[in-house]
């Protein structure tokens, strides 16, 4: 493929798709990295007859048929990564939609087998792609978060490539490859995954890149691992048992901190279950938590979760810093934004920029204006770079 990729091959615009906001947020999260139009009215079309994970899985596995016949490659991965995305890991046909749409992407973007490396870690691998332009002005190393797989990411990695930087992209513990084929659980060290890739390739001078969960885990690992020299939390992320517990009623919700301080573990676990079967977002949170995590109860996904708040490590933070942030996340509360940036004491410089409606670009990690974010981190690492040489 000869296209050389901007930031203008992703769509402006967030479309009323489905009634359920957590629903309707991932329609538009995977509209926006396909950016064709068709999807939209596809998806419209079926949403009356979406009112479960069940109907949505069923709905995606069909329209990604469809455009498998009409030889749309992409649009049908996206879909098929829809369907698995809703799927428990007991289904059968996980894995199979998942490899699917990792062949897809490949296909699509024409990733060639020698930009794909293994990486040893721990007891398996981790998943990497290198994509590079000649003569590169910067290395980038960037990742996904709580639910994404790295192929996904491609279309970014391929805009950052096209505007000359060498990119790494990975699958980390509890993501894609790692998760699936070797069952390495996540973990909120994520300096170890980091060194391993940063070791493996031999780099010594990196943005890190890290989005969504990946916003809080980029900005871990740069507090211990120094060869990162700027780092963007995309998006902001500083206390992960928040996001969780932001999706649940302020009663049940200090109800539920008394418990889990109090360790009654099988009151927790009955709470979250009778609170999951009436919030589709909380049902499919606590099932990808317990996936990726490798818990046994919601107890366990959620005590662990307390361990994902960067107030500890902030201060060890000496890079360069961009944090971003929508004004309007349905996940993350925008008061994370401003309690980050006040525990980075230490930092070279920081850049905060909030996205707001008028843009939009105002929902969790830009999904509406996908471009506004790429062109903002792109431009700050040129800043960056420029008054280092300066």
């Amino acid at each position: 493929m000869t296209k050389k990729w901007t930031t203008n091959d992703f769509p402006v615009g967030l479309y009323n798709l489905h009634p359920d906001p957590s629903v309707n947020f991932q329609m538009n999260r995977f509209y926006n990295w396909t950016n064709d139009k068709s999807m939209l009215a596809e998806m419209q079309s079926s949403s009356d007859a979406i009112h479960s994970y069940s109907d949505l899985i069923k709905s995606f596995i069909e329209l990604g048929e469809s455009s498998l016949e009409k030889n749309k490659k992409l649009k049908a991965a996206y879909y098929f990564r829809g369907a698995e995305f809703y799927m428990p890991d007991s289904n059968p046909d996980k894995k199979k939609l998942r490899k699917q749409f990792i062949s897809l992407t490949c296909d699509y973007y024409e990733i060639l087998e020698k930009q794909h490396y293994m990486i040893p870690y721990q007891n398996g691998y981790l998943s990497a792609y290198r994509i590079s332009p000649q003569n590169p002005k910067g290395t980038i190393v960037f990742f996904g978060g709580f639910d994404s797989y790295v192929e996904e990411l491609f279309l970014m990695c391929m805009i950052f490539k096209d505007a000359g930087y060498d990119v790494i992209c990975f699958d980390g513990p509890g993501q894609g490859s790692a998760l699936e084929d070797y069952n390495i659980p996540m973990t909120h060290e994520w300096e170890n995954p980091v060194k391993s890739i940063l070791d493996y390739f031999q780099l010594n001078d990196i943005t890190l890149i890290g989005m969504s969960l990946g916003g809080y885990l980029s900005l871990r690992a740069a507090a211990y691992e120094k060869r990162v020299k700027k780092v963007i939390a995309y998006d902001i992320l500083a206390d992960f048992y928040d996001v969780l517990t932001h999706q649940i009623d302020p009663i049940f919700r200090d109800n539920l901190k008394d418990m889990m301080v109090q360790e009654k573990i099988d009151e927790v676990n009955t709470t979250l279950k009778k609170l999951a079967e009436h919030n589709l977002m909380l049902e499919w949170g606590i099932m990808q938590g317990l996936h990726i995590t490798g818990s046994a109860s919601p107890y366990e996904f959620f005590h662990r979760m307390l361990s994902y708040n960067s107030r500890a490590f902030s201060p060890l933070i000496t890079q360069d810093v961009l944090l971003l942030a929508g004004q309007n996340d349905h996940y993350v509360p925008i008061k994370q934004f401003t309690d980050q940036i006040l525990t980075l004491t230490k930092v070279r410089s920081l850049t905060a920029r909030m996205f707001t409606s008028e843009e939009t670009a105002d929902t969790h990690c830009q999904i509406g204006n996908l471009g506004l974010a790429a062109d903002v981190m792109l431009n700050w690492m040129d800043q960056i770079t420029t008054g280092r040489r300066g």
